[in-house]
């Protein structure tokens, strides 16, 4: 990798990855932004530079994708943070990783905040069942909770979170908001009336209040998912003000100095628009955003060549030039036999120019001539001058495709200004393209190194 592989303007601020991750301060760091700009690879390798500069870190993955695990070398990744080898702990550091197991989660609440009877009833109730399996909104509130969780029993000094990809990424943010009104909606206080006045009371508010609301709902959901819903809401009644307490917690904990967002993006028109939605968002929800990762960024180690130039001299070179090299130019000389035998059958060649070895060339030469100790003194200058048919074609296919990547370098710096422009307090950081997938620590290390990169220098 050249200097030229970072292009960020000097005007531009520059992300410090480096302070970011070594300051004790920061205690969690969440990486949000739209499908497949490399969130997942970012989070790991900041999790794994972060564990060889000293830190305990845990990164926690809601991504369903298995890549993290895979590129840490770990079988399988789950509810349960699990140490990652390979990691240079010389600094004191750990590295852990987890993927967030939704449904898990959210019976190690029940199971946390309930007696083990009505904890029993609430993991057997078929409406829980199918609410924590996928219900709307559960996996982003869960993320919070399991964070929370991280958070609470403080064994790391860095949380590293990997958010869902795509705009849904956001709703890690909204989903105490959602949850609080989802409880205080009127459906589920009139479901959870009947167990909170009980006795004869609460049957005959049951029969009188509920009886043609009931009929219309089990026509609509069914008597049985409505007996399950009401059964899960009379059980779940006292953990409900558990659960918006804990996720407002959760939610000033991400306000809090001590978090950072890092926004991460690929150099594309669609990714640098999503991430300009997320910066607005974080701000209007008064989030601490650290900066931008432009993340995939192309470069060339001969940036000094445009495009114009290099498509020009390709131009030059192929000018004149057959479309391809004939197969049978090694048959050459048998060629010019032939052409010598027509000639002493009476072709065009003077027959004081023959001679049994070839043309003989007795005045100054011409392209092609031969003498009988070789090719002509004319024929040897334009060889050493001009470069072979097959070398010609490589070279300009060469410059075309340099061309093109001057072309790709251009238009990833205009979509990169375009949001520069948009957003000038925002630190950005580029990380050069790799030119393969990341499969393993190795890999992790090298984005890692790319992220803490300055503009301008070199990756050693």
């Amino acid at each position: 990798m050249t200097s030229d592989d970072t292009t960020l303007d000097a005007s531009a601020p520059w992300l410090e990855v480096d302070a970011l991750i070594d300051d004790p301060r920061t205690r969690i760091v969440v990486c949000c932004g739209s499908g497949g700009v490399g969130k997942t690879t970012t989070a790991a390798a900041l999790g794994v530079r972060a564990a060889e500069r000293g830190r305990k870190v845990v990164v926690l993955t809601i991504d369903p994708a298995r890549r993290l695990a895979q590129s840490m070398g770990i079988s399988e990744l789950d509810n349960v943070p699990r140490q990652v080898k390979g990691v240079d702990e010389s600094a004191g550091g750990e590295l852990h990783a987890m993927m967030l197991d939704m449904k898990r989660t959210f019976d190690e609440i029940v199971e946390g905040h309930a007696d083990a009877e009505r904890a029993r009833a609430i993991l057997e109730n078929p409406f829980y069942q199918s609410l924590s399996a996928g219900f709307a909104g559960t996996q982003e509130y869960m993320a919070m909770e399991k964070l929370g969780q991280l958070r609470a029993g403080d064994a790391w000094d860095l949380i590293v979170v990997d958010t869902p990809p795509s705009r849904s990424a956001l709703d890690f943010l909204d989903a105490p908001k959602r949850l609080g009104s989802f409880l205080d909606g009127k459906f589920i206080r009139v479901l959870m009336a009947p167990a909170k006045v009980g006795g004869r009371a609460g049957m005959k508010f049951l029969n009188v209040g509920m009886s043609m609301m009931t009929g219309t709902l089990s026509k609509l959901m069914g008597g049985q998912l409505l007996r399950d819903v009401q059964t899960f809401v009379a059980a779940m009644d006292t953990m409900f003000g558990g659960f918006r307490t804990r996720a407002d917690a959760t939610y000033r904990l991400l306000q809090a100095p001590g978090t950072a967002f890092l926004v991460v993006a690929a150099p594309e028109r669609d990714a640098l628009r999503e991430a300009a939605y997320f910066v607005e968002r974080l701000a209007a929800e008064q989030m601490p955003l650290a900066g931008l990762v432009l993340n995939r960024v192309h470069g060339s180690g001969a940036a000094q060549l445009s495009a114009e130039r290099a498509l020009a001299a390709a131009e030059a070179l192929t000018e004149g030039l057959p479309d391809r090299v004939p197969e049978d130019e090694a048959a050459a000389p048998e060629a010019d036999d032939d052409a010598n035998s027509s000639s002493r059958d009476g072709g065009s060649p003077s027959a004081e120019n023959l001679e049994p070895a070839g043309i003989v060339d007795l005045a100054d030469g011409k392209t092609g001539s031969r003498t009988p100790g070789g090719p002509s003194p004319a024929a040897a200058a334009e060889h050493a001058t001009s470069p072979p048919a097959p070398a010609a074609q490589l070279a300009a296919g060469l410059l075309r495709l340099h061309a093109e990547r001057m072309q790709v370098l251009a238009r990833e710096r205009r979509t990169r200004d375009r949001f520069t422009a948009l957003h000038p307090e925002v630190p950005v950081t580029e990380v050069g393209a790799l030119p393969g997938d990341v499969h393993d620590l190795a890999g992790l290390r090298t984005i890692g190194d790319r992220l803490a990169l300055r503009p301008g220098e070199t990756e050693v």
